[in-house]
């Protein structure tokens, strides 16, 4: 029976190791030292923590460094880990040494021993691989880890969110088109207040949408500037000047996305204030996207005794006591959805702030709070799009009586019977409940036709 650890050697000495792990000492200490919460590493960062290993095998391969057979290896094992084939080696926790250095030698000591194994070899030698001599060559932690969380990040936002977002501002647009013929009652500080078209609100809605993706589309392009080749410090020692610019060109060529080395390495490695512009822009998009949820689901209330001027899609019981209830559960998921991620936005700020002197060491939770809020917006968004912006229906005869009712409509004759007499005419609508028109009519305030004229509401909502 084989031997349930196998005894590997760091420069703390042996340490026990699960037989069965491609991983090895140091993750192990890893391991042993921060069993804090249980969450591991988002699977994008350590698929872009196997890209910078893959690219910068093939660029150390090219410039003769790396003997190119253990470089086929490597990037042959870095091109499984990117795909998700050992992502149960990955057993760091995110609270962890803050410069996300346990999670470089778990994705080193995974490659290498993946790559011995494709050799021949014994898995725990370090030969004929090692994770740092090979896998490591030419980098540091302190410049590959943000490195990959700035990929991560890049990918997130273009491949998941931005068509989230897409999708919700196009089922908001088709809506606007669809009510543009429907007036009803426009309200400020929760009052009535003068018509506007259905079709205008969720215009308004499908901007709000358009400008998030305008954020969204600039962060992504700021975290598209990488710390790689900065190494320990931000003054590159230990790496060819030309290594990184050419492991990014070809990671960002195998990704669609455009990628630069950043301009000054120092200040790349020392801040993370392009993951915290990006978290702003995810924040940004949550307070959008908490207005359009409320309003939503506010112009759904009811049905009978609430605004009632939309009908939502009924998805599922709304109550164990009460039949027949239907719930806006689209909205409320949308609204903590964005709950959470303005939470986590505080965390990355908090994070980004955390920068002392050439190193900031508070990348691991940034990452784990900056994609969290990625995937649950493009999610969240996602859902809200189809399984409930699509379905909504106006409630037409509704819209109309509430305009009819509505002691706002007074404000269209203010300028033929002034300020006074229109406010006369609201107060005594309140105490009798007669409408504005009715009153207007019995009073002959104006000529009939003119109070026609003056009180059509669709008139009242320009072009």
């Amino acid at each position: 029976m084989a031997a349930e650890t196998r005894t590997e050697t760091d420069s703390l000495g042996n340490v026990e190791v699960p037989s069965h792990a491609l991983y090895g000492a140091q993750t192990q200490r890893a391991s042993q030292n921060f069993p804090v919460s249980g969450l591991r590493l988002p699977r994008r960062v350590i698929r872009a923590l196997a890209l910078v290993k893959k690219a910068a095998a093939e660029v150390n391969r090219d410039s003769g460094k790396l003997d190119a057979k253990l470089a086929g290896a490597i990037i042959q094992a870095a091109h499984e880990v990117a795909g998700g084939q050992h992502d149960d080696n990955f057993v760091v926790d995110i609270f962890q040494t803050g410069s996300g250095t346990s999670s470089n030698m778990n994705t080193n000591e995974v490659i290498s021993n993946r790559a011995i194994q494709i050799l021949g070899g014994v898995v725990g030698s370090k030969k004929p691989v090692h994770p740092n001599d090979h896998v490591n060559m030419g980098q540091s932690s302190n410049d590959v880890f943000p490195t990959a969380v700035h990929i991560a990040a890049a990918e997130a936002m273009e491949r998941d969110l931005l068509p989230a977002l897409e999708a919700l501002e196009a089922a908001l647009a088709a809506k606007a088109r669809a009510f543009d013929h429907i007036v009803k009652i426009g309200r400020t500080h929760l009052m009535d207040a003068v018509p506007i078209r259905l079709g205008q609100e969720f215009a308004g809605y499908a901007q709000m949408l358009t400008n998030t993706i305008r954020r969204v589309r600039a962060a992504t392009d700021s975290v598209g500037e990488l710390a790689l080749g900065g190494t320990a410090v931000g003054t590159g020692l230990g790496s060819d000047p030309a290594f990184a610019p050419k492991v990014i060109g070809i990671i960002s060529k195998e990704i669609g996305i455009h990628l630069r080395q950043a301009p000054n390495l120092c200040e790349a490695l020392s801040a993370r204030d392009g993951l915290v512009e990006a978290s702003g822009a995810l924040r940004s998009a949550a307070v959008s996207l908490t207005k359009v949820a409320n309003d939503v689901r506010w112009l759904g209330s009811g049905p009978r005794c609430g605004i009632g001027e939309i009908h939502l899609p009924d998805l599922q019981p709304g109550s164990s006591i009460m039949p027949g209830k239907v719930n806006p559960v689209m909205s409320e998921m949308l609204l903590m959805v964005c709950a959470q991620v303005i939470g986590n936005d505080a965390t990355v700020g908090w994070g980004g702030a955390a920068g002392n002197f050439e190193l900031n060491v508070m990348i691991p939770v940034i990452a784990y709070n900056l994609l969290h809020s990625v995937g649950i917006l493009a999610n969240g968004c996602r859902l809200f799009a189809s399984r409930c912006v699509e379905g909504i229906e106006p409630n037409e005869a509704r819209c109309n009586e509430l305009i009819e009712q509505s002691l706002a409509m007074v404000t269209a004759l203010n300028p033929r019977i002034g300020y006074d007499a229109a406010a006369a005419i609201a107060k005594e609508s309140v105490k009798t409940g007669k409408t504005v028109r009715e009153l207007c009519l019995e009073k002959n305030v104006l000529p009939a036709d003119e109070l026609a004229r003056l009180l059509d509401a669709r008139t009242m909502t320009g072009n």
